[in-house]
């Protein structure tokens, strides 16, 4: 592999990123330029067909029935975040529940913890596919944080718990491809994740306090965020961590966020609540009735419930998984999903139940449905867009092209590299799943053929995939959505480049040391 086809291969790609972080353009744009460029070059450079599909209509067809497909089923997440979030606003329920929070805290940066480390990791563990952030980011919103900075914060605290996002399907995807089960690539993975998640709650926290450490004199209000920071930290890594090692990669992130949580809440009501009540700041008048709270938490409670009882419990999941839309072309091209326990779906039913739970009228469950439709169909343009980009590279071989250039000019150095292609397939793909598809039998091949230790470099890819879920341009569009801010994906993608590219550096080195050193 040449450097012109790894050259040519990143084009769609840099015309991405310089359009969007640079010219500042929305998506929607940058992605028409993206697929073009791709197009192009898949015409005239790379060779999309195969015998089955042969020249260059029927893959491109193929790819735009892919990129369509998938577009579909993201915007039907979308739509029930959507959905949610409309209700709230409309029956006051998100007043109701900043009113409940603030009787555990005031601080916005508790609530920060709360809602987009432990709430957004539960989601992802429990659900994935965009849940967390299409949950979490306007429920921020509704707590008086800034639309994008809602979606920073988000996208920031549900990466790290991506690799285990969906009860492990990332994760168990990848162990479908390698000699090693998904028990044992859990272990590198979870390691580490255990030892630099807290960078992305740092990276969460300084958003929500405008990029500046918070004060720690006398004169601040609440001069400890820190410390609760890393107790944050350790709830959730740590039973992480002793979730992957000795069970599985199935209940990591699901598991961890909600004993993390629950033990965070705990400790916070003990020594720190207590401590905020003897200031006399008047949290006890914001207290509010049990049966209130659980109503405006309705939709939020009953989507938890239903993801569990439809992942865990496995009759259920079994008789429901049983129905699959699925199609395929040209024996190369297909798509599938399972309409009942799609995540969208399940959000839709939470949507349904918090309406009847609330009390909603007819006209109010209308107005949240047809409020979050409009609110839908300047997505839909953006996200075919970078779809079908990311279908064009990978069936024209673009993406395996940048890999494999890597991978030579790398060599002994390539433990550093290995995260950066995991992220890569991501940011292309939008799914930490199909990055693992793509990348994994190539880590292995790359790492034989340099006589290192796979199990750790498969580790390295499934890291890098799950924060590549943090800059991947379709998952910002996405979560962009759920907030009503479509068109500033590229400010928002630009601050999170560098968290992102911290996490996988920090990566690289420790897989350096794991390679050489231990």
């Amino acid at each position: 592999m040449n450097f012109l086809d790894a050259l040519l291969a990143a084009l769609p790609i840099l015309v991405v990123l310089a359009l969007m972080v640079f010219a500042k353009r929305s998506a929607a744009l940058a992605g028409a330029f993206g697929l073009l460029t791709s197009v192009v070059l898949a015409a005239t450079y790379f060779d999309p067909g195969t015998a089955a599909a042969p020249g260059l209509v029927r893959p491109l067809v193929g790819a735009g029935a892919e990129a369509a497909f998938t577009a579909g089923t993201i915007l039907w997440i979308i739509f029930g975040a959507l959905c949610i979030y409309q209700l709230q606003q409309k029956t006051h329920a998100l007043e109701q529940l900043r009113s409940a929070l603030s009787s555990l805290s005031d601080d916005p940066r508790i609530v920060v913890i709360l809602v987009a480390w432990f709430f957004a990791l539960f989601s992802e563990g429990a659900a994935g596919f965009g849940t967390a952030v299409a949950l979490s980011a306007p429920f921020l919103v509704g707590f008086g944080f800034r639309p994008a900075d809602a979606v920073v914060i988000t996208m920031l605290g549900h990466g790290i718990g991506v690799s285990f996002g969906a009860v492990g399907i990332p994760t168990l995807a990848q162990a479908e491809l390698v000699p090693f089960d998904g028990d044992a690539i859990s272990v590198p993975t979870a390691t580490f994740h255990a030892l630099i998640g807290w960078v992305m709650l740092v990276a969460m926290l300084r958003v929500a306090t405008g990029d500046d450490e918070p004060s720690e004199s006398d004169t601040d209000p609440k001069p400890h965020i820190w410390r609760w920071a890393a107790v944050a930290a350790a709830c959730y890594l740590v039973p992480m961590y002793v979730i992957a090692r000795f069970v599985g990669p199935e209940l990591p992130t699901l598991g961890g966020s909600l004993a993390g949580g629950l033990l965070f809440v705990g400790l916070y009501r003990w020594f720190g609540g207590k401590k905020e009540a003897e200031q006399g700041n008047e949290m006890d008048a914001a207290k509010m009735e049990t049966g209130t709270v659980l109503r405006a938490a309705a939709p939020y409670l009953a989507v938890i419930a239903l993801v569990l009882l439809t992942r865990l419990v496995a009759p259920i999941a079994d008789t429901l998984g049983a129905v699959t839309w699925s199609w395929s072309l040209w024996e190369r091209f297909e798509g599938s999903m399972q309409p009942i326990l799609h995540p969208g779906t399940i959000l839709i039913a939470g949507f349904l139940i918090g309406a009847v739970a609330q009390r909603a009228t007819v006209e109010e469950v209308k107005d949240s449905t047809l409020e979050a439709l409009r609110q839908l169909l300047p997505v839909a343009l953006a996200l075919g867009a970078m779809l079908g980009l990311s279908r064009v590279m990978a069936h024209s071989g673009m993406i395996e092209a940048l890999a494999a250039f890597t991978a030579v000019a790398a060599g002994s150095a390539w433990p550093f590299f290995s995260p950066w292609v995991g992220m890569l397939g991501t940011f292309v793909t939008g799914s930490a799943t199909a990055s693992n598809i793509l990348f994994s039998e190539f880590q292995l091949s790359t790492t034989t053929r340099l006589s290192m230790p796979a199990l750790t470099l498969l580790g390295t890819q499934n890291v890098g995939a799950a924060v590549g879920s943090i800059v991947a341009p379709s998952k910002i569009i996405a979560g962009g959505a759920t907030v009503g801010i479509a068109g500033e994906e590229g400010s928002i993608l630009r601050r999170l480049i560098g968290p992102a590219a911290l996490y996988i550096g920090l990566t690289g080195i420790m897989a350096l040391v794991a390679v050489y050193l231990l």
